[in-house]
């Protein structure tokens, strides 16, 4: 399932997630691809770039944006967060339990039953969702469940065992899974902006005590124990060869200042892409997804 695994937004959708900071204060989070690019700038065209030795080629290359470097680790104030609740409706949890027995059989046409006719497929430039074609097409294009590794049929299986949900405030009824935590989104802006961060590098543990451990392996000395709160990323700056394969480990930067290693399924991101459900007369049905290429 998508939501286990810390991936850094890109940079446009962190800065629309700062920018949003007064609706995710209250679990409402707009996915990046809902909202409009800030200011409502259309982006031109890149132009090539001039052969060297030619006139402007010098220029071009001066006027290249550089990255900016990675902020330092340095302590922080951390900003706590509350895990998203259960959906509190047992015909819920009787839904993705039958979604999960079709995913365990990888049996499509079961699965096409539960699609509504209405699916909707939201990505960066609206509605993905191919009306021509059977609606269970859409979802299985957005989730990869075609995928040869059967890489699709197991995230639907973990999307499936998510028991929260959180309103899409455009589509009354409908609820889009897994359900964001609850924070103050101004002080996680205050606390990108005071530590010199973009909002990207910012995850949150899936449960209290996390143990945060002195090197990539799952047996190194325990530096200090996390609680429910924003937890800045760093990225992995070591050789491939020395990376934990068969465990991944996600570096980070605890409260205190100290850099360590946590299991990369433990932390989830913000924005993460999202299965809706919706009510459709006496039972639930696969609303929409938001996400995906």
């Amino acid at each position: 399932m998508r939501r286990r695994h810390f991936i850094p937004l890109s940079i446009s959708s962190a800065a629309l997630l700062i920018a949003a900071a007064p609706v995710l204060a209250q679990s409402q989070l707009p996915r990046p691809n809902q909202l409009p690019p800030p200011g409502g700038a259309q982006q031109r065209p890149a132009q090539p770039a001039p052969p060297p030795g030619k006139p402007g080629a010098q220029q071009q290359q001066q006027q290249q944006p550089q990255q900016p470097a990675a902020a330092p680790p340095a302590p922080y104030q951390p900003v706590a967060i509350s895990p998203p609740k259960p959906v509190a409706d047992p015909s819920f949890d009787a839904f993705r339990n039958q979604i999960a027995e079709i995913a365990k059989r990888k049996d499509k046409k079961a699965l096409a039953a539960l699609v509504s006719p209405n699916f909707f497929w939201m990505g960066e430039k609206g509605d993905k969702a191919d009306k021509k074609k059977p609606r269970v097409e859409s979802l299985a294009k957005a989730i990869e469940l075609d995928a040869k590794d059967g890489s699709g049929w197991e995230a639907l299986t973990g999307y499936a065992a998510d028991p929260t949900g959180m309103p899409l405030p455009d589509k009354q009824g409908v609820i889009c899974a897994p359900a964001d935590p609850e924070f103050d989104g101004k002080a996680l802006e205050t606390l990108a902006q005071s530590t010199k961060t973009d909002a990207s590098e910012w995850g949150y543990p899936m449960q209290p005590g996390l143990e945060v451990r002195g090197g990539p392996q799952p047996n190194a000395p325990v530096l200090e124990k996390l609680g429910m709160h924003f937890v800045r990323v760093l990225e992995d700056n070591a050789p491939p060869n020395q990376q934990n394969q068969q465990n991944p480990m996600l570096r980070l930067v605890t409260p205190s200042g100290k850099v360590g290693f946590v299991p990369a399924d433990a932390i989830a991101p913000l924005g993460n892409d999202q299965i809706c459900y919706g009510k459709e007369g006496a039972g639930w049905k696969i609303a929409g997804f938001i996400g995906g290429e």
